[in-house]
């Protein structure tokens, strides 16, 4: 029986798992992370045994912000590192990885699958997921539908860098009676925005990826690339970047 490699990656949002065999199409797996990341992993662990009862033979990495709490992992390694490497596969060449994690956003120069340059977001969650969760939750909106409209409204500036006065914004311009469409399009421009601020300072490569929870979001996608000045692909697995660098360092350690 062919040999099993599991990247486990455990964000602070959501938790993601890839696991490669040889012969079988990979597995991706995603579910929240909730209040405790090592009842996470312990979920993850009990759902891996009910698939295949003996992990005794696996090789198993963890990455992410609660790698540590995945006790049974034999290794543990960043998640620059394991995003570099799986983003460099899913694109297969040297990239700039745009990663939009829940509290942080990441740039990742990658070449020859290996992280040579890095930067990460100041500490306020302006710019991440996080504070889109936290906008569509004032516009009482699914993330979903924040998305969608903010393809036909036409953007509202939010100058704000921090979190907190940045709602303070939407919440005054709800009360000036502001359309949701021209809100939900100011959030999603004002998270463009900063990210384009956070990774031109650095060098961009020809081929830009974005990973993380948005990855996949075509309006997104094209709306940093007018931004960046350039393409920013949206990959259609990138959420699940960290997790497949993972399981193929995994694999990569075992030889």
């Amino acid at each position: 029986m062919a040999r099993k490699f599991i990247g486990i990656d455990i964000g602070s949002t959501a938790s993601k798992v890839c696991i490669l065999e040889e012969g079988k199409e990979n597995v991706y797996e995603v579910l929240p992370t909730g209040w405790n990341s090592k009842i996470t992993a312990g979920i993850i662990r009990e759902d891996l045994e009910k698939k295949y009862s003996d992990l005794s033979d696996a090789g198993i990495v963890a990455t992410g912000y609660g790698r540590i709490s995945v006790e049974y992992a034999d290794e543990v390694i960043t998640e620059i590192t394991c995003h570099g490497r799986g983003g460099y596969e899913m694109i297969g060449r040297d990239c700039t990885i745009i990663d939009i994690g829940g509290q942080d956003t990441k740039y990742i120069n990658v070449v020859n699958g290996r992280p040579v340059d890095f930067l990460m977001n100041d500490k306020c969650a302006a710019g991440t997921g996080k504070f889109i969760e936290v906008m569509a939750n004032r516009l009482g909106l699914t993330i979903e539908e924040l998305f969608e409209l903010a393809q036909v409204g036409d953007p509202i500036p939010i100058s704000s860098l921090c979190t907190v006065f940045a709602e303070s914004e939407v919440i005054n311009y709800m009360g000036e009676g502001r359309s949701r469409e021209d809100l939900a399009a100011g959030v999603i421009d004002s998270v463009a925005l900063k990210v384009t601020t956070l990774v031109q300072r650095k060098e961009l490569q020809d081929t830009v990826i974005i990973t993380g929870g948005f990855s996949d979001n075509e309006f997104f996608a094209g709306l940093l690339s007018k931004k960046l000045g350039q393409t920013a692909h949206a990959m259609p697995l990138g959420r699940y970047a960290g997790a497949y660098g993972a399981a193929l360092l995994a694999r990569d350690h075992s030889r």
